[in-house]
């Protein structure tokens, strides 16, 4: 079992189809609207039914402002390193530090050729390969004195100025799966960037297992390389086999493979618009949700409990690991003091502010479990999975108030629009909308599967563990179903909002009820259930 502990990144592989240029710029700007972390496109500088994919990045780098973005992979005998070099450092210069270099040996020789590159047998295109990562890293290198050289059987530099430097340290992805591939990953690359569909059952430990003895070897860290991987596949209701079927049975699979095979990264290749928003909506929160879970309730990853005799090996400055891009907004530490003794886990208090005239339930009717023992004396790990209860609803507590502040920006812009107004701000105010309509969906559905998590595997095991629990499990479960019913509302405001500038009031309305339905269910919540599960032993 290998989990080197990486942050999650969730994105897009879309084809970067001529056919409808419009269109494929339009699916990575949805991207990011719907919150993934990370585009790419494949590099086939060949084949004429594709946009070039440089240019392509740099368009719709222009085009967004938060998501990273990669080719996947460049085809490096028809992209000169040198030239390769000052196309990635300024187009990250130009996007403010968001891009990342995913680099191939080769494929498709005799399309290469064609195009006037020169064929390499497998073992010249990964010496080739090593040579043009030191090319690349030395024109990185604005600091160091005098010229980039670089003298290989290959590539040959002879004293080309430095620069420009990138503007962050930009991670370098290899596409690999045969053994000289994946140990030139171990010894110089920041990522592993494999396809699933080309891999055999076994592949990614073996892999893992040759880029970790390579990395070690090298004097690294086998976590300073961040395992990623291309996924496909099929949403539908009924799960028939590996990633067909719904969004909770793609979350568990996933969880697997960042937990039991290192996968830190999981990129999606469909040209499906709903496939990116549930993949971004429903699945990529979930896959959060459950890694976050099984992490803090184990011990250290064990990729880091390296043999005593390495234990000393720290990753060296210029290998050190890459921020992961578009990481996912961190949530503010959970009230809870995690100490052995007594319980410190500090449920949030309803504070009882409503903001709708409108109730969804009777709050007094809601059914207490046993009050604890207050002689009980409770350990760390116990107490874990109640802090961490607490943190997941703190992030659904600082989304939601985010929901509110697009709401009032929203709000701001259209008492500012007037007769005086451009055609420019009328285009910005329309982006708003659709930012604040995207914004909102996705979050809906990360409550959704939230909720399908909890009571699918959580609260049965609470249930049966402790009977005493069943009328507030039951309870939970019944506000699950109202808070849907809710969030149907916030849904349905959203499409009259959409379509009519005087829809904000009514989108207002259903947002500030489901405020107060969700800020009362997750204190209630918490309140009843932070206790039982350290008693209980639940992760």
């Amino acid at each position: 079992m290998s989990d080197y502990g990486h942050d999650l990144v969730f994105g897009s592989f879309v084809t970067p189809s001529g056919d409808n240029p419009a269109g494929t710029v339009g699916l990575a700007v949805l991207a990011e609207q719907v919150g993934l972390d990370l585009v790419t496109f494949q590099d086939h500088p060949y084949q004429p039914a594709f946009l070039d994919t440089w240019t392509l990045l740099s368009f719709v780098a222009a085009r967004t402002s938060r998501v990273h973005l990669a080719a996947n992979v460049t085809n490096l005998p028809l992209r000169p390193p040198a030239v390769l070099a000052r196309s990635v450092a300024s187009l990250d210069l130009l996007s403010g530090g968001r891009v990342a270099l995913g680099l191939g040996a080769g494929a498709f020789w005799e399309a290469i050729e064609a195009m006037g590159g020169r064929r390499l047998t497998p073992g010249q295109g990964v010496r080739a390969l090593e040579e043009a990562i030191e090319v690349i890293r030395q024109l990185w290198d604005a600091e160091a004195r005098g010229g980039v050289r670089v003298d290989g059987e290959f590539y040959r530099v002879r004293g080309a100025k430095r620069g420009p430097a990138p503007a962050h340290a930009v991670p370098i992805w290899l596409g690999a799966y045969k053994p000289r591939m994946l140990q030139l990953t171990g010894r110089r690359a920041d990522g592993w960037l494999p396809s699933l569909g080309y891999l055999q059952p076994g592949d990614l430990t073996r892999g893992n297992a040759t880029i970790d003895d390579a990395a070690r070897e090298a004097g690294r860290s086998p976590r300073d390389v961040r395992r990623l991987l291309n996924i496909s596949g099929r949403f539908s209701a009924v799960g028939s086999g590996p990633l067909n079927g719904p969004a909770e049975q793609w979350a568990r699979e996933l969880a697997e493979l960042a937990l039991g095979e290192g996968v830190s990264t999981f990129i999606l290749g469909s040209d499906d618009p709903d496939d990116l928003r549930r993949f971004a909506g429903e699945v990529a929160p979930a896959v959060r949700e459950l890694v976050a879970a099984e992490r803090d309730g184990g011990a250290a990853p064990a990729s880091e409990r390296a043999p005593e005799s390495e234990r000393a090996v720290e990753p060296t400055p210029e290998r050190a690991p890459d921020p992961a891009p578009g990481r996912a907004p961190a949530v503010r530490p959970s009230r809870a003091t995690v100490t052995g003794g007594a319980f410190a886990v500090v449920p949030t208090p309803d504070d009882g502010v409503r903001r709708s005239d409108k109730q969804v339930w009777d709050e007094s009717t809601r059914p207490t479990g046993p009050a604890p023992d207050p002689d009980r004396a409770y350990t760390p790990h116990e107490q874990a999975t109640g802090a961490h209860l607490v943190q997941i609803h703190d992030g659904l507590r600082a989304e939601l108030a985010q929901i509110h502040d697009l709401i009032d920006q929203v709000a701001a812009g259209e008492i500012d629009a007037g007769a005086a107004r451009s055609h420019i701000n009328t285009m910005t105010m329309r982006q708003n909308r659709w930012t604040l309509g995207v914004y909102c969906e996705s979050y809906c559905r990360i409550v959704t599967t939230h909720h399908t998590i909890e009571d699918q595997s959580f609260f049965p095991r609470l249930r049966a563990r402790d009977p005493r629990l069943g009328p507030v499990v039951d309870r939970l479960e019944q506000e699950h179903h109202v808070i849907h019913d809710v969030l149907e509302g916030v849904d349905r405001a959203l499409v009259a909002y959409v379509g009519s500038p005087d829809g904000l009031a009514g989108l207002r309305a259903a947002v500030d009820l489901l405020t107060d339905a969700l800020l009362s269910h997750l204190s209630y919540e918490e309140r009843e259930l932070v206790e039982p599960l350290a008693r209980l032993g639940i992760a």
